[in-house]
């Protein structure tokens, strides 16, 4: 690893005190170390992108490839990066795992999913969905809106998505809940249930393609799965393995993402109780564009993607004045680039009617998240819905007590205890 003066002031990260807060931390590595290399939890040496410009720079940097195979240090050969049990799993070909040209093959395929008309067609859907987890704790007054509300929207909703039947859905849930729970704690919980998925999506890839074979003819609003086979088989190229991992990495990245993204935007929102007022008031006068306007500002405010996935140098580069070799590690911190004053104004204040918001909160470039447009629609029917219905929502426990879940890449809540005023009290 390429040699940075060690500076003691410099703040401690990646404990539970700073999981808790990150941002004063990372601002000091914006002023004093905008490339900053340090030791991960997981024994690996990174360098840390902190500042707007270098981290769109970076983003989009074909030098800063996203094949772990480029990682020089032995550490790779232990599974330190990525996501754990993918390459025992034999799921490592999937978009954040490759480059070009096979990154654009795959992307292209994948992406027909994702158009603006087929997430508009899925919208009754989403909001089916939220209406009917509401339903089952309105009148109670009470709920953990992570366990009870932001956790299972997504995960029902990219089944949908996927063309996972209904009866399989909660076992997928309790995979998916398997990765949560132990994505800041010991990697064995999180490399079962990635084996888990493995098996079963074989196992419904095997299933779909049998389908397909009797059905012969594409019908309107066929579900991924099912597409990602029908263009493997009309010359797309596309191996079984590819599509497990395709399935598998929406699933992760899709759900995760949106749950964090429902729950730490709710919880801004009760911090900021002027905020919620002018969200409820555009929402009571149909104003949309206020709440899409707002979750871009919930997204770059605290985002669900506290660093983005890994990328490792192919070359010698320099970056922000620090040199970076090849193979070594590099980590965009998009919660830092989106708080940069040079970028942002007042970039601590949380403004719903904020314009100028290019954030980074879903990338940038050719890696730019495809799910993005979902994951919007879900936060921001999500976030409409429960302040509809769920009139003088506020928090049920002391922000103080509240606790994030560990981990490197995302950053949510373990748990948010909420109350309202509910029939009858």
């Amino acid at each position: 690893m390429s040699e940075q003066p060690r500076d003691s002031s410099a703040p401690t990260l990646f404990t539970w005190e700073f999981a808790t807060d990150p941002y004063p931390a990372y601002a000091w590595l914006r002023e004093h170390a905008p490339v900053h290399r340090t030791t991960l939890p997981s024994g690996v040496d990174a360098w840390l992108v902190t500042r707007y410009a270098d981290a769109r720079k970076a983003l989009a940097d074909p030098r800063l490839s996203k094949n772990p195979q480029r990682h020089s240090a032995a550490a790779h050969a232990k599974g330190k990066v990525g996501i754990p049990g993918e390459q025992r799993a034999d799921l490592m070909t999937h978009l954040l795992n490759i480059d070009p040209p096979d990154h654009t093959r795959l992307r292209r395929l994948v992406s027909k999913a994702f158009t603006p008309r087929r997430v508009a067609a899925f919208a009754p859907r989403v909001q089916t969905l939220t209406d009917q987890l509401i339903d089952t704790f309105e009148e109670r007054g009470e709920a953990d809106l992570i366990h009870e509300f932001a956790f299972p929207l997504p995960i029902y909703a990219i089944c949908d998505l996927l063309g996972v039947p209904r009866e399989d859905q909660d076992d997928f849930r309790d995979w998916a809940g398997a990765m949560i729970r132990h994505g800041g704690g010991p990697r064995g919980g999180v490399a079962r249930a990635v084996k888990r998925i493995r098996a079963y999506l074989g196992e419904l890839i095997h299933r779909k393609r049998l389908e397909l074979v009797e059905r012969r003819e594409e019908e309107d609003g066929e579900d991924l799965i099912s597409g990602l086979i029908r263009a493997s088989d009309h010359g797309e190229h596309l191996t079984e393995n590819e599509a497990a991992a395709m399935a598998f990495i929406l699933l992760f990245a899709g759900f995760e993402t949106t749950v964090n993204l429902i729950g730490n935007g709710v919880y801004a929102l009760l911090r900021h109780p002027e905020q919620r007022a002018v969200m409820r008031r555009a929402l009571e006068e149909g104003d949309e564009r206020l709440l899409a306007a707002g979750v871009e500002e919930l997204l770059r405010y605290d985002g669900p993607v506290e660093i983005a996935t890994w990328r490792f140098a192919t070359e010698p580069l320099t970056l922000a004045g620090q040199r970076i070799a090849e193979g070594e590690p590099v980590l965009v911190v998009l919660a830092a680039a989106d708080r940069d004053p040079e970028r942002f104004a007042e970039p601590d204040v949380l403004d719903l009617t904020r314009r100028d918001n290019q954030h980074l909160g879903y990338g940038h470039g050719i890696h730019y998240c495809l799910g993005a447009p979902l994951a919007r629609l879900e936060a921001q029917t999500a976030i409409a819905t429960l302040l509809r219905r769920l009139p003088g929502l506020r928090l049920a426990a002391d922000p103080e007590d509240l606790r994030w879940r560990g981990g490197l890449i995302m950053r949510g809540l373990r748990t948010l205890p909420v109350t309202w005023n509910s029939v009858g009290r």
